[in-house]
């Protein structure tokens, strides 16, 4: 199936949930990840108008950004480890996977040396998953609380990676916690914290995230099967 095939069904389920959620195509960033396609799948996907890709891995991503560079707004949504910040401070847009004090000080440190803010979000695991990486939503308040320390970081939203569901709904009581909890935080003040953006969702479960207010999805494997 070709990607621009895949990209319009995609759209059309995007287009139908945010409706159903009071908002509109607009409001629903769709980021396209790439870790398992090729330069040129990622510049094809970049014609068709999807300018946010996003990357599981360091390497992958640098590898991707010295052919296409700032064509396209570049997103780290995996595990980060501290070591792996200065070879991604000067590309990202937005770090998505932020789950220790440590790697926010890293962050600031790399993003104050590349003359950079960076903004970044908060991994949450909220389905408590083992296998999960994500701090614990009883964790968040000591982060919200740190953010006030940096100068060149920001705190934008929340992000979670929900268990592999078996049918449709499964994730749907992930998602309400997750925005439950990003509301609550939106409606508190903390220096330096703007909650913003909420990434939920990826191939198999995007609809029910966006029903559950997500928006921005990560979507692979439906966009390039």
């Amino acid at each position: 199936m070709a990607i621009s095939d895949n990209l319009k069904r995609i759209e059309e389920k995007i287009e139908l949930c945010a409706q159903k959620s009071g908002r509109k195509r607009e409001d629903i960033t769709l980021c396209a990840v790439t870790k398992k396609v090729t330069e040129k799948e990622a510049i094809e996907t970049l014609s068709l108008g999807v300018k946010n890709l996003a990357e599981n891995r360091v390497q992958s991503l640098c590898e991707k950004y010295d052919v296409l560079k700032d064509a396209a707004d570049w997103h780290l949504i995996g595990h980060l480890q501290t070591n792996k910040v200065k070879y991604i401070a000067d590309k990202v847009k937005l770090i998505h996977s932020v789950e220790s004090i440590k790697l926010l000080d890293e962050i600031n440190l790399r993003a104050k040396k590349a003359d950079r803010i960076l903004d970044v979000l908060l991994e949450v695991n909220v389905s408590g998953e083992e296998s999960k990486f994500g701090i614990r939503p009883d964790e968040i308040w000591e982060y919200l609380e740190k953010m006030a320390e940096y100068e060149n970081v920001r705190l934008k939203g929340l992000m979670t990676i929900a268990p592999i569901p078996q049918k449709q709904g499964d994730n749907r009581k992930y998602f309400y916690e997750l925005n439950k909890l990003f509301i609550d935080i939106k409606e508190k003040k903390y220096d330096n914290v703007s909650m913003e953006f909420l990434s939920m969702g990826m191939s198999l479960d995007f609809e029910d995230a966006i029903l559950e207010g997500a928006n921005i999805v990560r979507i692979g494997t439906a966009l390039f099967a």
